[in-house]
């Protein structure tokens, strides 16, 4: 119980600071609106991406994609920040187990990414995609299991990193590739042969493909079938999973 119990503290502990810090919020809102906006219209008009479908259209899963990763990479960035003003060691005392505050703090911004990836669902209405409950309901799992992969790669990155500037670097390096090669600004199937293994190993790839099979449905011509695009991710988050606990559990 008392395992449980620091899980829970911690969860809502992230959760407390993400919906006190309303500029964070805000962003999540008007960051994606841009991308969706200018990106989409800017480019729209020069990139054929099938039928029955706008360029806005299809990259607003991408974008959503692009809202998990960015938010759950940029939030692990708290554990550094309990490091240096020594909230971490107050934790590392608590009678719980270290993969105990791994998980708590990887729950905590899996659920804020999901709060945010929530908000830019919600902008598909200004482009035209009708947003349904079933469609909601299949969506947020996913969401779920997006989110805790690249929560885990946040988290171990920063447990290896002892400043904000080494961690902002690294989180940029790792970030950018992620979301480019994820196929959520243009079709994977248009690409080379050679660029398209690349891609093929890019975890968000399938979080990107199995969104937008949900989202886009029969107007998404999918390079994988949707139960590939759900096995590769639970494999990822099982791996990044016990990678991240490992690594926190070694940190002195």
């Amino acid at each position: 119980m008392s395992e449980l119990r620091g899980i829970l503290s911690l969860w809502k502990r992230e959760i407390m600071r993400y919906l006190r810090d309303r500029t964070r919020v805000a962003s999540s809102f008007f960051q994606p609106l841009l991308w969706l906006v200018i990106f989409g219209t800017g480019l729209g008009s020069s990139i054929r991406v099938g039928v029955g479908m706008n360029y806005q259209e299809f990259i607003f899963p991408g974008i959503i994609g692009q809202t998990l990763l960015f938010t759950s990479m940029f939030m692990g960035i708290s554990l550094i920040w309990d490091r240096q003003f020594g909230f971490l060691k107050e934790i590392l005392v608590a009678p719980i187990s270290r993969i105990s505050i791994f998980i708590g703090k990887m729950l905590g911004v899996s659920t804020d990414s999901m709060i945010q990836g929530m908000i830019v669902m919600l902008l598909g209405f200004l482009i035209g995609i009708r947003i349904t409950l079933p469609m909601v309901l299949e969506v947020v799992p996913l969401m779920v299991l997006i989110t805790l992969g690249m929560a885990c790669i946040g988290l171990t990155l920063a447990s290896f990193m002892d400043s904000l500037e080494s961690y902002g670097t690294i989180m940029t390096f790792v970030n950018m590739p992620m979301f480019f090669l994820s196929g959520a600004l243009f079709p994977v199937y248009n690409l080379p042969a050679w660029l398209q293994w690349v891609v093929y190993i890019d975890p968000l790839t399938y979080g990107v493909d199995a969104l937008r099979a949900i989202i886009l449905g029969s107007a998404h011509v999918s390079p994988f079938p949707f139960y590939m695009d759900l096995a590769i991710i639970i494999a990822f988050d099982g791996f990044m999973i016990l990678a991240g606990t490992y690594a926190f559990s070694m940190r002195k």
